[in-house]
């Protein structure tokens, strides 16, 4: 199994957001993970980064996270904030080696190689032209998109992205979940990924995870189940019980 949940409970002080969680990803895969706003979908992230305390069991290819200390920097996870921003001048190739900066010794510099593969990465996303800009002076598409080559960088086993689309045109959507889609059938990735666009998400091979469900459980993405999920979510909250 790539992920395993297992009875997963997980909130903030006395209110859990989420109750006895449980799905398991046998293979790499994309996982939406949708939801009203407070159904306890970047709790679910927080959870799989030990930045919020939870019951239950996180396992990533096997490995309990509770117990893994840097599962980033061995590779295994990499997480993509639902806001990044940067308020100074920096070249788009500096701000792309940072993503190695969790395989790196304390103190250790950017190597040539490390400058190399960041160049290699936007040449595979067909954005050689961004490497010498200032990233301040990028479109948001593009900067998202840049955002995206630094966690391709990390190259992890599983990628957590918290709604890597929001605030882009139609355009940047599509290319977006397009490049998440190519992560998972051609480099073996596991991708989840919060997301509130349902209706770019007819074309995509997956699983939809619906956190406002009583008994939440994956299902496979099809315009039946994209549908019935976006339904679902337009009808309103479901009372707690």
């Amino acid at each position: 199994m790539v992920v395993e949940v297992k009875n997963l409970v997980a909130g903030y002080g006395q209110k859990a957001l989420i109750r006895n969680l449980s799905f398991s990803v046998p293979s790499p895969a994309f996982v939406a993970i949708i939801g009203h706003n407070g159904a306890g979908k970047t709790t679910l992230f927080r959870a799989f980064q030990g930045k919020v305390a939870y019951e239950g069991e996180i396992l990533a290819q096997s490995q309990n996270l509770r117990h893994l200390k840097n599962a980033s920097g061995k590779g295994l996870l990499a997480y993509l904030p639902q806001k990044s921003t940067v308020n100074f001048p920096i070249k788009v190739h500096d701000l792309l080696v940072m993503g190695l900066f969790r395989k790196k010794r304390f103190f250790e510099d950017y190597s040539a190689d490390d400058y190399t593969l960041a160049a290699d990465i936007l040449t595979q996303l067909q954005l050689p032209h961004l490497l010498n800009q200032d990233f301040t002076t990028l479109s948001g598409g593009e900067q998202q998109l840049i955002w995206l080559a630094q966690l391709k960088l990390q190259d992890a086993t599983i990628n957590l992205l918290d709604e890597p689309t929001q605030q882009l045109d139609v355009f940047y959507k599509n290319k977006v979940f397009s490049l998440l889609q190519e992560w998972v059938v051609k480099g073996g990735k596991t991708v989840l990924c919060i997301t509130h666009d349902l209706q770019n998400l007819h074309h995509m091979q997956g699983y939809l995870l619906n956190l406002s469900k009583p008994n939440p459980i994956l299902e496979a993405i099809t315009p039946e189940s994209v549908r019935e999920n976006q339904a679902f979510l337009e009808a309103g909250r479901q009372p707690v019980l």
